[in-house]
């Protein structure tokens, strides 16, 4: 028998833990599902849907981290919809598009520069070139 992977949490490292969470709970909807420990947070886990997302705040344990320097790449459902209910609350990096290889997309930056790249499968014709 193998075993089965059924999931993954990213762990990214983040400049403000507080900042991170109204974040992705204030603006993109996702709830608290572990925030460690009670007294001063320094881990949480969040959740929207089936995506989960850890973020952590360094510290001298895990030694010297890159903030910021990691794309999420999320699948989404109404990726239109969703483009329109952040337009005007998150500064849009790009899209959305339609890609060449059947995906619309468009991305924004968290607040510690994490790309989140917002995508979904689509039958519509590609708006952009094969680079």
């Amino acid at each position: 028998m193998n075993p089965r992977f059924t999931g993954v949490i990213p762990r990214l490292p983040v400049a403000d833990l507080r900042r991170t969470v109204e974040f992705y709970s204030g603006i993109l909807g996702f709830r608290i599902s572990v925030l460690w420990p009670d007294d001063q947070p320094t881990f949480v886990i969040l959740d929207r849907d089936s995506v989960s997302l850890g973020f952590f705040t360094p510290d001298a344990l895990r030694g010297a981290v890159t903030i910021g320097t990691a794309d999420l790449y999320i699948a989404t459902q109404e990726v239109a919809a969703l483009h329109a209910q952040l337009q005007d609350i998150v500064p849009i990096e790009w899209g959305p598009e339609v890609y060449f290889y059947g995906r619309r997309e468009f991305a924004v930056r968290d607040p510690d520069g994490y790309l989140l790249i917002f995508t979904e499968p689509t039958d519509d014709p590609p708006m952009c070139p094969e680079d």
